[in-house]
């Protein structure tokens, strides 16, 4: 005999099931940053005022990461700085110009370079970019480099972001645009670009955040050496590359100083997530304040 469970019991098991899986992925992140915390309390009461310095030389007792957490920061916001305004227009001439046709097979081919694993990436970095860079400006593996690897890992998510984002605005939009004889660029330089900044920009923010914490392909074209950049064509180190070439031989308080590393790009990531939700929240209002 077969038993069918009646709607209410499966959906009461339904969202135990999904509170029980919040709860897990709580206690995960929590265990996570109370191990980081536990690991580097002492270190940051012992060390924490030179953390900010610029000379990382963990045999001499100095741990200094200004010049690495730079180096992050400047080679993410180049990125995003070349991907983002690409994926907005991309994805605006593919959402209202660019045929069935066309649009289909873009769409599916960004799909895939969103699923293209980073080291991918960062071996046709090395391979390709890097020495083409080096024909303009020695050595080749520099911000630069690192700078447009990220672009290109980010830029399929960014555009798949802001294509989402503009299928959800109210087609009465369209109407109302039409009646008030706007032009199609009209329409979306004037209205519908504004409308979906707010979950554009939430979008680009998430996408930053990937770019910080992205290791394989930054340490694979960006030269590695701790040092303040004076121009897009000079190497730089990441705190997570950092973290990839030296936790394998790292002990004591050398060791301590990377756990700090990765707490510091957890406290970042957690301000990022805050922007991005701050400025979903404000697009979900100003979409229910239209339609009101």
């Amino acid at each position: 005999m077969t038993t069918i469970l009646s709607p209410p019991l499966a959906n009461r098991c339904l969202r135990y099931l999904l509170r029980a899986s919040a709860l897990l992925a709580a206690l995960a992140l929590g265990g996570i940053v109370a191990v980081l915390l536990w690991r580097t309390l002492p270190f940051l009461l012992a060390h924490g005022s030179g953390l900010f310095d610029s000379g990382w030389h963990p045999r001499a007792g100095e741990y200094g990461m200004a010049a690495m957490i730079a180096g992050s920061l400047l080679v993410s916001l180049l990125a995003l700085a070349l991907a983002a305004p690409v994926a907005v227009v991309l994805a605006a001439w593919l959402r209202f110009y660019a045929p069935a046709a066309i649009r289909r097979p873009t769409l599916m081919l960004v799909e895939l370079m969103a699923g293209i694993p980073s080291v991918v990436y960062g071996l046709w970095g090395l391979l390709v970019l890097v020495p083409w860079i080096n024909q303009w400006a020695p050595p080749g593996a520099s911000w630069l480099a690192g700078s447009l690897v990220l672009a290109l890992m980010v830029l399929p998510l960014a555009l798949l972001v802001t294509d989402a984002a503009l299928c959800q605005l109210p087609a009465a939009w369209w109407r109302a645009g039409d009646a008030m004889s706007l032009s199609r660029l009209g329409m979306l330089r004037r209205v519908l670009l504004p409308a979906a900044a707010p979950s554009i920009l939430s979008g680009v923010v998430l996408q930053f955040g990937r770019a910080l914490g992205e290791t394989m392909a930054v340490l694979m074209v960006c030269g590695n050496v701790v040092q303040w950049p004076h121009s897009v064509f000079d190497p730089v180190r990441t705190l997570t590359a950092n973290i990839a070439l030296e936790m394998a031989y790292a002990t004591g308080d050398h060791r301590v100083a990377l756990f700090v590393s990765g707490l510091l790009l957890m406290a970042v990531t957690a301000l990022l997530l805050v922007v991005a939700w701050r400025l979903r929240a404000a697009n979900l209002g100003g979409h229910a304040h239209a339609s009101a």
